[in-house]
C-alpha cells in the first residue's frame, strides 16, 4: 500500500474515535475546552509516533511464530505471541511516562489542566487500538507502520479538537436542560462519525479503463446435418385421444 493512502485512510477512514469509537474516556472528559484539546492530542500523537513502530518491531522479530529465527535455528519453533499485550502496554506505559516528565518540565500549566487524563494515555484504548491494527493489517516495513501510527494519533487529534471547539461554541446556546452535558456531546460525536462515514469511497480509486479482450480466430465448426424426423400422424392421434378421454374422465 503507498503510504499517503495509509496515512489518509488512518485520519478519515479509520479514524479511532469515529470509525471505532476507542478512547472516548479522554475524548469526553477533555473536550471542554480547546486549549487542554489540543494538548492532550499532541501528546497522543506522540505517543502513537513512537510506540506503534517501536511495537511492530517487538512484533516482527519477537512476538510472531519463528520470529525469533534471527537468533539461530534452535529458536525459530519459538511462539511468544502470548506475551503482545504485555509487551505492548510497556512500551506504551513507557513512552507515556517519558510524555508526562516533558510536559510536567515545559508546560505546567497544561499539565494541570490535564490532571489525571494525561499519565492516564498508557491504559487509552485507542493507542493500543493503535498497536493491535497494526499487528492486524501486517505492513510490509517499518515506515508503513510509522505512518500508521503518525496517522491515527492525528486523527484521534482531529476529533478531540472538533468536539472541543463545538463544546465551546454550544455553551453560550440555549440547549434544552435534558441535552446538556455528555448527552448533547454524544448526539454530537455521532453525528461527526456519520460525517466521517462519507470518507468512505475516497480512496476506492475510479473506474478503470476498459481493457480491449482479444478475440482469437476461431475456425468454424464443423456441420452437421440434421435428419428431419418423420412424424407417425397415426401415432399422434392416438395419443390425442388417450390425452382426451383422460382429461374427460
Amino acid at each position: 500500500m503507498e503510504l499517503l493512502e495509509i496515512f489518509l485512510k488512518s485520519i478519515f477512514i479509520d479514524n479511532m474515535v469515529f470509525a471505532t469509537f476507542l478512547g472516548m474516556c479522554s475524548y469526553l472528559a477533555v473536550s471542554k475546552k480547546v486549549t487542554t484539546a489540543v494538548g492532550l492530542g499532541a501528546a497522543v500523537i506522540f505517543v502513537m509516533l513512537v510506540t506503534v513502530p517501536l511495537n511492530y518491531l517487538l512484533d516482527q522479530y519477537i512476538l510472531r511464530p519463528g520470529a525469533l529465527a534471527w537468533m539461530g535455528e534452535d529458536y525459530a519453533e519459538y511462539d511468544l505471541s502470548f506475551l503482545t499485550f504485555i509487551l505492548f502496554i510497556a512500551t506504551i506505559a513507557t513512552m507515556v511516562q517519558l510524555v508526562e516528565m516533558i510536559v510536567e518540565k515545559f508546560a505546567p500549566a497544561l499539565y494541570n489542566s490535564l490532571g489525571i487524563f494525561l499519565p492516564l494515555i498508557a491504559v487509552n484504548c485507542a493507542i493500543l487500538g493503535g498497536s493491535l491494527f497494526m499487528q492486524q493489517k501486517e505492513f510490509n516495513n517499518i515506515t508503513e507502520a510509522t505512518v500508521y501510527g503518525v496517522g491515527s494519533g492525528i486523527g484521534w487529534f482531529l476529533a478531540i479538537l472538533a468536539i472541543g471547539a463545538i463544546r465551546e461554541k454550544i455553551r453560550y446556546s440555549n440547549v434544552p436542560p435534558a441535552f446538556r452535558g455528555l448527552g448533547m456531546t454524544f448526539i454530537l460525536t455521532g453525528l461527526m462519525a456519520i460525517g466521517f462515514m462519507s470518507f468512505g469511497g475516497m480512496l476506492t480509486g475510479g473506474d478503470e479503463a476498459p481493457t480491449k479482450e482479444v478475440v482469437e480466430n476461431v475456425t468454424p465448426a464443423e456441420t452437421v446435418e440434421v435428419n428431419e424426423v418423420a412424424t407417425d400422424s397415426t401415432a399422434l392421434e392416438t395419443v390425442t385421444d388417450s390425452l382426451t378421454q383422460t382429461v374427460q374422465q
